[in-house]
């Protein structure tokens, strides 16, 4: 593949690179924030039923006080009822959901055995407003028998991450990389103010969906465009990094979450974080590989004088100089040609049938299906089973970010730039499959070794989530690493998301069933890793030949004159 050759002329990471990655890179925190914002715009604060008349007394056991925001502090959803009396002296048992009268009470107590007459509470609620002021499930009253419409807004966003996933990767491939990081930003950031306006639940839910689209168009395709642009001496670890960035998002999301208490300024604050990225996005050039691919050449030359100015490099290097040698017709070059003399080549339709054009190739995308799927599945089982931790959720929030930047950036630093990516993406799987394992036999009492055995499982799941977007990169050629590769990859890592919370509901089953049905799939998909090609130093192939061709042969450093063909047929 001769496209690589421009970062061995041009640098793999210098100026001009490190200038769109980290523009890139910055832009990427927006789909963070987007993906975790629902966790403060649908919180559920404590709430009883409203009762007819002024408050005057209230008891819950051995606590009173004189109104409701006295008490609510205090008050478990799983504990008893709130006992209130009114100015007309009507004594009132209030619950979530319902509310009882009490006949002719004698006196003020809070357990009471006469009779009661038992009422819904009619859509009027008083909420606690000690910590959110403001969410949807306060303004819309989303309890009750509407709570079901709260716990909707997460899946149907993750639903729309899935459809954004195969919609902009179709257009990504037909219209170039550039323009959908344009489209995508864009409408992040007019979706994203536009959620905050939102006149009722359902126009909530329509542009949440809309806004999940732009978001995993947006971080799908940064990372073919961060991939095509960094040579492969750095591109594992810039690739692992916008998930590093993601990471920031969810940061951004605790901080503004503890200023911010009030649901649509929340939402406005967070939707404007990025918006300097629509000032100078319009300026990205489309990806060298993309050019060569699509047959424009003349665009091409021009992108590489560009980056050799910038980097203060002699131009010296020709677009024809990055084709195959048999594309060159009778010693004149393409690029000398005009566009009416050049023989018309019709372009072939690709389909997600190509993805299993061979054997080979068709045992590959399994296994990478399922390293996305499972990937997705575990990190979710863990995060969902983590909530009982305690604390602060604010600084829980904030310090699930801190520790992911912290899993990337050590990862890069002391193993991925050493190790082969595929060894990576074996060992994680299987040692996340090690820990859901102990955590089984963990009595439950002990808590701390379990949580610490959570946190090492994450640790693993994180990384081989992270890699999976570059291995699956760097696997596939440049006509369809978007759209089919990472696309249909990024489809089943939302279907992962999706599944997890009816796993995590199998915790009423037995406590420990979610964590070994992710331990055992894990372990079978660590093991069918071990089959999958190296790919580290590799040069990005460019046609189904090539990609389907790595791993055929042994590598020479790994290779000796003794066991010169040891390699072949081992690896999908």
């Amino acid at each position: 593949m001769t496209v690589e050759r421009m970062f061995d002329e041009y640098g793999h990471f210098k100026r001009f690179q490190a200038c769109l990655y980290f523009a890139a890179v910055f832009q990427a925190t927006s789909c963070g924030i987007h993906y975790l914002a629902s966790v403060f715009l649908v919180e559920t604060p404590n709430f009883v039923c409203s009762v007819p008349g002024n408050i005057t007394d209230v008891l819950y056991g051995n606590i009173t006080g004189s109104s409701l925001e006295s008490v609510f502090p205090v008050i478990k959803p799983a504990g008893g009822p709130l006992v209130v009396r009114t100015s007309e002296g009507e004594q009132w048992e209030l619950s979530r959901c319902r509310s009882a009268l009490r006949i002719n009470p004698q006196d003020f107590t809070y357990d009471y055995y006469g009779n009661k007459t038992m009422k819904d509470c009619s859509g009027n609620f008083v909420y606690d407003h000690t910590e959110v002021h403001s969410s949807i499930v306060t303004d819309w009253d989303l309890v009750c028998e509407k709570e079901w419409l709260a716990k909707l807004c997460q899946p149907t966003f993750m639903l729309g991450v899935l459809v954004g996933a195969l919609l902009f990767g179709d257009i990504a491939d037909r219209i170039g990389r550039v323009k959908i990081l344009m489209i995508t930003s864009l409408c992040q950031f007019a979706l994203g103010v536009a959620v905050a306006f939102s006149l009722n639940y359902y126009f909530f839910v329509v542009l949440r969906f809309l806004l999940a689209m732009a978001s995993s168009g947006y971080l799908v395709v940064v990372f073919v465009y961060v991939t095509e642009f960094t040579g492969s001496k750095v591109r594992t670890w810039t690739s692992m990094h916008i998930h590093a960035a993601f990471a920031v998002g969810i940061m951004v999301v605790a901080l503004t979450g503890y200023l911010v208490r009030v649901w649509w300024i929340y939402q406005i604050i967070l939707s404007i974080c990025t918006s300097p990225f629509l000032l100078f996005c319009w300026k990205f050039p489309e990806t060298p590989f993309y050019l060569m691919a699509k047959g424009r050449y003349q665009e091409a030359q021009a992108l590489l004088d560009t980056i050799a100015r910038f980097n203060g490099l002699e131009c010296r290097l020709k677009a024809e100089d990055l084709l195959e040698p048999m594309k060159s017709e009778n010693g004149k070059t393409l690029l000398e040609k005009e566009e009416g003399e050049r023989p018309a080549q019709p372009e072939k339709k690709l389909s997600i049938l190509d993805l299993f054009c061979s054997w080979r190739m068709a045992g590959r995308t399994c296994t990478v299906w399922a390293i996305w799927f499972i990937g997705s599945l575990g990190y979710y089982v863990f995060s969902l089973g983590s909530v009982n931790l305690g604390g602060n959720q604010y600084v829980n929030l904030f310090l699930a970010g801190e520790c992911q930047i912290k899993t990337f950036v050590i990862f890069c630093l002391c193993f991925a730039c050493r190790y082969f990516s595929s060894l990576t993406c074996d060992l994680c799987p299987l040692f996340g499959s090690l820990n859901h394992s102990l955590k089984v036999y963990i009595a439950q009492e002990i808590d701390s070794l379990a949580i610490a055995l959570s946190m090492i499982g994450k640790f693993a799941v994180a990384i081989a989530f992270g890699l999976i977007y570059l291995y699956t990169c760097e696997l596939y050629p440049t006509v369809i690493r978007w759209t089919l590769a990472v696309g249909s990859g990024s489809m089943m890592c939302r279907v992962g998301s999706i599944v997890a919370p009816f796993c995590v509901y199998l915790v009423d089953v037995w406590v420990y069933l979610p964590q070994l049905i992710v331990g055992i799939l894990a372990f079978a998909i660590g093991v069918l890793t071990l089959l999958l090609p190296e790919t580290l130093g590799e040069p990005l192939p460019t046609t189904l030949e090539e990609a389907e061709s790595l791993g055929s042969n042994p590598r020479k450093k790994n290779s000796s004159p003794g066991n010169k063909d040891a390699g072949d047929g081992m690896e999908l």
